[in-house]
């Protein structure tokens, strides 16, 4: 796939699934699924997607790239630490992670435009075989972030997009599942974050967070992995008036590809893609929609959050690498999208968003 399209993806937890599923991301993605076989403790195992090697051959060559921690409050019953010492501890294991996949000349972290136009450059010479994929940092759920100082660092650290919540409530935002508008130290870290010029990720807002957020926050918004609700009916979509919003303050929102996300009627842990004959033209449906919102096709991109929590049992049947992304640009072409249009969804917009916000 050396002619392919450069694809950004802008949601992936791989230090998630290097440190908690216990896969060497490095290793072809049979042999991650083959070291799995018989292991129970997880509903995707043997199922997963995402390897270093098949990110290469997709020429997913740049990525955001998550650490995530949650902070359970007392009576909070999802799975998370229970102090937020604990989850910033976790973020910091994870950034290890980073850190060696760059000593091993894997990974390369982009925290500013001059290294995003290197990476760029060199991935798009053709007389280059670049091995290192490029990975902006993000937070995915802030409540790791219990001080002001731990905000400073992590920027400081290269982290440069923040989610405030994930599910349920959070310290600074309420998230997928909740309901609440933002609390004062919600305020507060969005104003920390927009002096420091870091990225707000509206993904897994609930409505009366997200419109708070929006209000409160002047710097430059993104969301990372969210569809659109018309399609899939669960409140972790966006409704078309916040897709609007969005679209009017300049954002791109990278579109997701669990089923869950895609098709409404979904039953979690029981439906099959096989159920609603789910295949990647649905993804097509989701970005067409955004499109027609905006009017044009420079307000969305690809945010698949492939093997964040599940595997083939909850994806489009007709994908089985993260690679077959490339599967996209024959069916974009097929309802009329140009050559520019792909080359913008696949990656473009994107950047574009970056070469502004890093102006």
């Amino acid at each position: 796939m050396n002619n392919a399209p450069l694809i950004f993806d802008v949601h992936l937890d791989l230090s998630m699934n290097a440190l908690e599923w216990n896969r060497d991301l490095r290793l072809p993605l049979t042999e991650i699924r083959r070291r799995e076989l018989g292991l129970q403790d997880l509903r995707d195992r043997t199922r997963g997607v995402v390897c270093l090697p098949e990110m290469r051959r997709g020429r997913i060559g740049l990525c955001v790239a998550t650490q995530i921690g949650r902070y359970v409050h007392r009576f909070n019953k999802l799975p998370g630490w229970n102090s937020a010492e604990q989850a910033w501890a976790h973020t910091q294991g994870q950034l290890a992670w980073y850190r060696e996949m760059e000593a091993a000349g894997e990974l390369v972290q982009i925290s500013n435009r001059a290294g995003l136009e290197n990476h760029l450059k060199l991935w798009r010479d053709p007389s280059s075989t670049p091995s290192a994929i490029g990975y902006i940092l993000s937070l995915e759920g802030a409540d790791s972030l219990h001080t002001v100082v731990h905000l400073e660092r992590a920027f400081g650290y290269g982290l440069r997009a923040i989610g405030p919540a994930h599910y349920g409530p959070g310290t600074y935002a309420h998230g997928t599942d909740d309901a609440g508008g933002l609390p004062p130290r919600g305020r507060e870290l969005l104003q920390e974050m927009e002096r420091l010029g870091i990225i707000l990720d509206a993904t897994h807002l609930c409505e009366e967070s997200f419109w708070d957020a929006l209000k409160v926050f002047k710097g430059h918004v993104w969301s990372s992995h969210t569809n659109c609700r018309p399609l899939a009916d669960w409140n972790r979509q966006f409704t078309d008036d916040q897709m609007r919003a969005l679209i009017e303050r300049g954002a791109v929102m990278g579109v997701a590809l669990d089923a869950i996300m895609l098709v409404s009627g979904w039953t979690h842990k029981r439906s099959r893609p096989e159920d609603f004959q789910l295949k990647l033209d649905r993804v097509v449906d989701h970005i067409d929609r955004i499109c027609q919102l905006a009017g044009n096709a420079r307000h969305v991109g690809i945010g698949t959050d492939l093997d964040g929590g599940y595997g083939t049992e909850q994806l489009p049947m007709d994908l089985d690498s993260i690679a077959d992304l490339q599967k996209l640009g024959p069916l974009l072409a097929a309802r009329g999208y140009t050559p520019a249009d792909i080359e913008g969804i696949f990656s473009g917009n994107f950047l574009n968003f970056l070469r502004n916000a890093w102006k």
